[in-house]
């Protein structure tokens, strides 16, 4: 009998951890939309000071959009990333109020650089805190 139990909470058990995986992921996604809005508008910013000395803060900024975009991707697709992407940005945009990117490089700076350091790292973080 024990064995009949055993099976057949087995099923219970692999729904609760896909869904928790699932979530991880959407979590780990949203994380990735931010830092993709984050860099996005920091090279943005820094193309409009039309400053050639700050060129190459600017490329690796959307180098850096790029890797978030693209790490996203694999969780989603590409036309959810892209919209949630937009949506991030306009989102940050609001909550500046005026002030730049000082405010967003407070939130977002060490966050974003830590997750595309060692994605796998924080979406291991999120499987644990979903379960």
């Amino acid at each position: 009998m024990k064995k009949i139990g055993f099976w057949l909470g087995a099923p219970v058990l692999l729904v609760s951890i896909n869904a928790s995986a699932g979530e991880a992921e959407n979590a780990f996604a949203d994380e990735l939309h931010q830092c993709a809005a984050y860099y996005e508008l920091g090279s943005q910013m820094v193309a409009a000071m039309n400053a050639p000395q700050m060129a190459a803060v600017g490329e690796r900024l959307q180098k850096s959009a790029s890797e978030a975009q693209q790490l996203a991707d694999k969780y989603e697709a590409k036309e959810v990333a892209a919209s949630a992407i937009e949506k991030a940005k306009e989102q940050m945009m609001a909550s500046t109020g005026g002030q730049g990117m000082g405010a967003l490089m407070r939130q977002y700076k060490d966050k974003c650089q830590q997750i595309l350091s060692n994605p796998q790292e924080r979406l291991n973080y999120w499987i644990m805190a979903k379960m």
